[in-house]
């Protein structure tokens, strides 16, 4: 579903721009937040510009909601700088604020309207008129399959129904920038599927999009990803160079008719690393893997052995997302490990 064409486009460093011209529309400089002695979020620089999907994935307690809410304005930044739209969250105007849809990770509409209520009052708090208000609620209403439970008091659908309900309200004023934390949490796949047909229109329309989530598959929607763990930023880059990075480049699997000795391969040109998995299985990382898979097809059949199959292996995000972390993990026992000796001696 996603758009390799903007995915291309996307921002890929904290100061690239997302497309052609593209202004940043959120920006993050050294950003740290402490609650007492606890350091929750950890000096993150982040850019975002116009037009993208940018989405946030770390395990629970990471620092992502910490995050979305120094966007919103909800907490103030311990150190650096935020900027969204061009302001300091904590002091944005009125009509910045009318600029945003955000959808926070917890159910805070009014329980005692029903769906088509909550939605319609939300339009009227930024000023929306009633004809074009009564038109935009029933069309995010109907987009999220919730039109047929319009007269449901909120307190009465269901946990997904009403997640779905909070992000039609993030949507009903059509803001140019959408914060949104975990908004396809439980929900099914077809309609998460759904969800994000509609983010994917709204980012080609021009709006930026910011989403949290705890399905890590989900950042193949995405046109960057930013992977945070322990308060810091450990990743940030298309999905598609994100999976490469975790890799160490392209990897290639090879299977043989008989036993092979894959490691008579890693002096071979283009390959990176050789990782037997048995007998007749094995793993190439190359750095082209439409240039290499021939290349290491021909140098196995040089040995003797007979090509069964060969194709290139993409990792799932899950694993992508669990290397990265393990990685940043090992660099910092490193790193601490060398503290401590340059203390001792």
């Amino acid at each position: 579903m996603t758009d390799e064409r903007s995915r291309d486009s996307a921002p890929v460093a904290t100061a690239a721009p997302g497309r052609d011209g593209a202004s940043r529309v959120v920006t993050m400089r050294g950003v740290s937040r402490r609650f007492g002695n606890r350091v929750v979020v950890r000096g993150i620089d982040l850019a975002v510009p116009e037009g993208a999907i940018l989405g946030i994935i770390g395990p629970s307690g990471s620092g992502k909601t910490t995050t979305i809410r120094m966007l919103t304005g909800a907490l103030a930044p311990s150190e650096g700088e935020v900027e969204v739209l061009g302001e300091r969250p904590v002091r944005f105007r009125r009509s910045t604020r009318e600029r945003i849809g955000y959808m926070p990770q917890l159910f805070t509409l009014y329980p005692d309207l029903n769906a088509r209520e909550n939605v319609d009052f939300v339009g009227s708090m930024f000023g929306m008129l009633w004809p074009r208000r009564r038109r935009r609620t029933k069309e995010v209403l109907t987009l999220l399959e919730l039109w047929d439970a319009r007269s449901t008091r909120a307190s009465d659908l269901s946990g997904g129904m009403q997640r779905r309900l909070e992000l039609a309200c993030a949507l009903v004023h059509d803001p140019v920038l959408l914060i949104l934390d975990e908004p396809t949490a439980g929900l099914d796949p077809l309609l998460r599927g759904t969800v994000w047909d509609e983010l994917h229109r709204l980012r080609d329309d021009g709006r930026t999009i910011l989403v949290t989530t705890q399905y890590v598959n989900e950042a193949e929607e995405c046109d960057a990803v930013a992977l945070i763990a322990d308060g810091r930023l450990i990743a940030l880059a298309p999905p598609d160079r994100l999976r490469r990075e975790a890799m160490g480049g392209e990897v290639i699997e090879i299977e043989t008719n008989g036993v092979f000795d894959a490691s008579k391969l890693e002096s071979e040109p283009g390959v990176l690393a050789v990782r037997q998995l048995d007998q007749r299985r094995a793993r190439v990382t190359v750095q082209d893997a439409a240039t290499g898979m021939p290349a290491v097809v021909d140098a196995v059949g040089r040995t003797g052995a007979d090509v069964a199959s060969a194709r290139e292996l993409q990792l799932s995000f899950d694993e992508v997302f669990a290397e990265l972390v393990a990685r940043a993990e090992a660099a910092d026992r490193s790193t601490a490990h060398g503290a401590s000796n340059g203390e001792r001696a």
